[in-house]
């Protein structure tokens, strides 16, 4: 016997291989190094971007216009799009998209992914391909113009909603989850007398939580940066989301309008004005990522181990 150990010792059977040895010291410090430049290349242009906000005229023209270091905080360029009312009323706009948007999306995703998970649902195979086709074909954008058109929805924010209502790829992700929820135990609930709106309340949704706050996720995210849609459907100004404002504002080159005439400051330079804008676009989505980053951990992590 301990020859045996001692020959597979030298024939190097019993070596794993080299992904699951331990990382040595010099592996974990080019791991450490490297995700720390990763993080600074995210972390550094959302810094310049803050600060370029809250500079004021003097600093950004030291500075020659884009500020890394601060020296001081002026709020004039929040100030100054605020007064105006257009960013407000652009934020107002993108957070009923948003919510309206993702909790339509989310409850139709979900609906339509139970009843394609359920093998003997009538005609689930067709509905299925009917869902696929325009994955795999998207529509032309004219068809879709015309449709959005004539059902009276353009000036509205259900121009904004009702086309992206669900996604297939999303559909699939949760279809694909509950496809690996037990059967026997939806059988179970079905032999006590639950009806397969309760099933789906009481049993499958407890249980998917993960990969709903992924799909939340992903559905939020789309609706809040909606642009290309409000640049087709949407003509008025007092009904452009946030993106639609920060894109007149970055190319387009417009000057936010304040309210009430002069009030004998000076505009703040345009740079802030512009860094104060995306700052207001990007700290919403921001700020909900924490609270959900662990139910999103967990629905990649699920997903990358099912799928």
């Amino acid at each position: 016997m301990t020859e045996t150990v001692a020959l597979r010792a030298r024939t190097g059977r019993d070596r794993r291989p080299v992904w699951e040895e331990p990382p040595t010291r010099i592996g974990q410090g080019f791991k450490a190094a490297f995700l720390g430049l990763l993080v600074l290349s995210v972390l550094f242009p959302l810094w310049v971007i803050l600060v370029t906000s809250l500079s004021s005229r003097e600093t950004l023209a030291e500075a020659g216009g884009i500020v890394v270091i601060p020296r001081g905080i002026d709020t004039a360029a929040y100030e100054t799009i605020f007064a105006g009312g257009a960013v407000t009323r652009a934020l107002w706009i993108s957070t009923l998209v948003t919510v309206i948007g993702s909790a339509l999306a989310l409850t139709v995703t979900v609906l339509a992914a139970y009843g394609l998970s359920q093998p003997r649902s009538v005609g689930y195979r067709w509905l299925l391909i009917y869902f696929l086709v325009p994955f795999l074909v998207y529509p032309p954008l004219v068809p879709k113009y015309l449709v959005v058109t004539g059902l009276g929805l353009k000036d509205t924010i259900w121009a904004l909603i009702l086309p992206p209502a669900i996604s297939v790829f999303n559909l699939v992700v949760v279809r694909g989850f509950f496809q690996a929820i037990p059967q026997e135990l939806l059988d179970s609930a079905r032999v006590d007398g639950a009806s397969h709106f309760r099933t789906l309340v009481r049993i499958v949704l407890p249980l998917s939580r993960a990969v709903i706050a992924v799909v939340g996720l992903f559905y939020a995210v789309s609706y809040w940066n909606v642009w290309f849609d409000a640049l087709l459907f949407i003509d008025r100004n007092d009904m452009y989301p946030i993106q639609r404002v920060l894109q007149s504002y970055l190319l387009a080159g417009q000057a936010p309008h304040t309210s009430g005439g002069s009030t004998g400051v000076s505009m703040p330079p345009t740079e802030a004005i512009k860094m104060a804008v995306v700052v207001l676009t990007v700290a919403p989505i921001v700020a909900v990522y924490p609270f959900i980053q662990r139910h999103f951990i967990k629905g990649v992590l699920i997903g990358a181990v099912k799928g």
